[in-house]
């Protein structure tokens, strides 16, 4: 289909350096607080050390929320409860600091990036830094027509390819992933039930803002259709992306390999993170080690991608705006893996003594009393 191997990213993927990863749980055994006192973050502070192949770990210092908008054309058929064409409304919002993710970036002291790759506007209507990716004006409706062409997928593709190693050559230590989209849970839901070999009933959801029970039924109708058409191209995942995924779509599946191939961790926010990931597990089966699940939005064909890719989520708060949001929430606790990780003190080898002598006495059986006689 295009000159673009994908079968490279296979050779061109490591897993995080799993020595490392040894020698931080061997850091951690020897710190003050007891292995597993921590919970999940004990955990988190061991992947993290294997990612940046660093023992201690280093703290997260430059993170980025790394936004892909687009438009689909399935949103014409009501299955969203946002208008379609509406995605340029959700990014003005972004830049305007007055959008959810924008919010909680400037809290966090976390630089937003978005990137325009098929919004349905007029591109002079926005920053030139935000639309030079941009492959069209708008993606194609999948349940009738190709989402994109064969050029416009490559493009995509290369385009979130490009992104990410701006990001890794600009010092960017962890991403934070997110979409701005309408119709994108419909694309993610048919992408999410090609790859699981499911119904389009069991992937589909709701939505960022929940759409009613007519809206879910048309929703469902559509995903079916497009995935009637979905699994005839299943074994080229890039003509499937083209198919019925859209660019955005497209682009951060071609983000997060290269992320993984530039190690560079990233952060999944809901269903669209999610099935882009699931698709590029398909590309390059040891990528999704570079990825956190960063929170449970609800959508079933989240829970179904995650499942297939075995990453559990860190939080489960109920947020289902989408936009990057649920992964930015879990950013601070990634933080806090990092920084006691890094700082917990030593455990004091006077402590080590007591604790071996009354693990030692415990283990001593009682003497048998003397029979009297």
């Amino acid at each position: 289909m295009s000159s673009l191997n994908l079968d490279d990213f296979t050779d061109l993927i490591e897993r995080p350096d799993g020595g490392v990863r040894r020698d931080a749980e061997a850091h951690r055994e020897s710190r003050l607080v007891p292995p597993g006192a921590l919970g999940r973050l004990d955990e988190l502070g061991e992947w993290l050390a294997a990612a940046q192949s660093s023992v201690p770990v280093r703290a997260i210092e430059r993170p980025r929320a790394v936004l892909f908008a687009g438009d689909h054309g399935i949103a014409a058929l009501g299955v969203s409860a946002r208008p379609a064409g509406g995605a340029a409304r959700l990014v003005r919002d972004v830049l305007d600091g007055a959008g959810p993710v924008a919010i909680l970036a400037r809290g966090a002291g976390v630089p937003v990036r978005v990137i325009d790759m098929a919004l349905d506007c007029d591109p002079g209507s926005l920053p030139a830094e935000v639309v030079r990716h941009r492959v069209r004006r708008g993606s194609g409706r999948i349940d009738i027509e190709d989402a994109l062409t064969e050029e416009e997928a490559e493009a995509a593709f290369r385009a979130g390819m490009a992104v990410a190693d701006e990001e890794a050559d600009a010092g960017t230590d962890l991403i934070v992933l997110g979409d701005l989209s309408v119709g994108g849970t419909t694309a993610a839901a048919v992408l999410v039930a090609a790859l699981c070999g499911t119904d389009a009933s069991v992937v589909t959801g709701r939505g960022g803002q929940a759409i009613d029970d007519l809206a879910w039924m048309r929703k469902c109708a559509a995903i079916r259709d497009a995935l009637r058409r979905a699994r005839p191209v299943l074994g080229d995942q890039l003509r499937l992306l083209a198919t019925v995924g859209g660019a955005d779509l497209t682009a951060m599946t071609g983000f997060l390999l290269q992320c993984a191939v530039r190690k560079t961790p990233v952060i999944l926010d809901g269903v669209v993170s999610a099935a882009c990931a699931l698709v590029g597990q398909r590309i390059a089966f040891r990528a999704p080690d570079w990825w956190l699940a960063g929170q449970n939005s609800g959508e079933p064909g989240q829970a179904k991608a995650l499942d297939r890719m075995a990453l559990e989520p860190l939080l489960d708060h109920g947020v289902t705006v989408g936009e990057g949001t649920g992964a930015l929430l879990a950013l601070p606790l990634v933080r806090a893996a990092a920084s006691l990780a890094a700082e917990l003190p030593e455990r004091p080898a006077d402590v080590t003594d007591v604790t071996e002598a009354a693990n030692a006495t415990d283990s001593l059986e009682p003497a048998a009393p003397a029979d009297p006689e």
